[in-house]
């Protein structure tokens, strides 16, 4: 595995030369094999590094320039289209390597599955982890319609493996009955409908913790961010993510990892999903590597 030039053409800006020096690693993971509804969101990585040309550098929110942080974009990991296990398994063996290097992963999606071997490979360097998790569904399925691989099931996945207390899920107005019974009754913890006043309520718990976050663009109301795969009316706006974001910057937890998913340029006509993915990511790479 080769960090010395970055695997697509594309860059985020600003993103730092040199991989020896950065401080985190940003990477795409193209897959979108197991989605239920619309596909797409394997373009999501490359299309969100087009439009970061048009950010500017300079946070207002932060006080900080994207030039205060090194940061290295390594580009796509290339995947095997259709065969789920296989591209889970490059994606946790690219992120292991990251970590071993003493790196911070930032990851793009991609469907939300692939967040689960980006944790199983954190969890192995920091196993005292918590998982934020901010999304408009739970993902708690063990499987989705007899296939454990699914962008349903990632959470379940996760919870099981670090603990259902160690698991903070905002933002969430969809999913099973049993889904959600599933939460409570292994006291796994689940914000309905909203984000920033329940985080507040629960960073200081959290200080000093290290933490992975993990944000599935549809927490978002489609009509700010109609180019995803499963659209849910009912989300936060842009405003309040931001503000999470910000809120979690400020805190003591000390984030290890985080990833962005689920845009899908091929339905984001307006380019409104891209263009907001791409400032989020800003200001987590901002306000959360310090």
């Amino acid at each position: 595995m080769r960090f010395d030039e970055t695997y697509s053409g594309n860059v985020f800006i600003k993103s730092h030369q040199n991989y020896e020096e950065a401080k985190a690693v940003l990477y795409g993971m193209p897959m979108d094999w197991t989605v239920s509804f619309r596909p797409g969101s394997r373009f999501g990585p490359a299309r969100i590094r087009e439009v970061s040309v048009g950010l500017e550098e300079y946070s207002p929110y932060l006080d900080r320039e994207l030039d205060e942080v090194k940061f290295f974009d390594a580009g796509d990991i290339p995947l095997p289209f259709g065969n789920a296990q296989k591209a889970l398994d490059e994606i946790e063996k690219f992120v292991k390597k990251v970590l071993a290097d003493g790196k911070i992963p930032v990851g793009m999606g991609g469907e939300h599955l692939v967040t689960w071997p980006v944790v199983k490979a954190v969890y192995e360097k920091y196993p005292d982890i918590a998982v934020l998790h901010f999304d408009a569904h739970t993902d708690l399925r063990t499987d989705y319609e007899g296939e454990p691989l699914s962008h349903a099931t990632p959470i379940r996945k996760i919870a099981e493996l670090i603990g259902p207390g160690n698991v903070y899920s905002f933002g969430i107005r969809s999913g099973l009955k049993e889904e959600f019974e599933w939460a409570k009754e292994n006291g796994m913890f689940i914000a309905k409908f909203e984000v920033l006043e329940p985080l507040k309520e629960v960073l200081p718990s959290l200080e000093g913790r290290n933490v992975y976050i993990t944000t599935d663009i549809d927490v978002l109301d489609p009509a700010f961010a109609p180019g995803t795969g499963t659209v849910d009316c009912g989300g936060i706006t842009s405003k309040e993510l931001l503000a999470s974001i910000h809120a979690i910057a400020r805190s003591g937890v000390n984030v290890v990892g985080f990833d962005l998913v689920e845009v899908a340029p091929v339905l984001d006509h307006s380019e409104m999903t891209v263009n907001t993915a791409s400032k989020l990511l800003r200001e987590m790479i901002l306000g959360w590597i310090k």
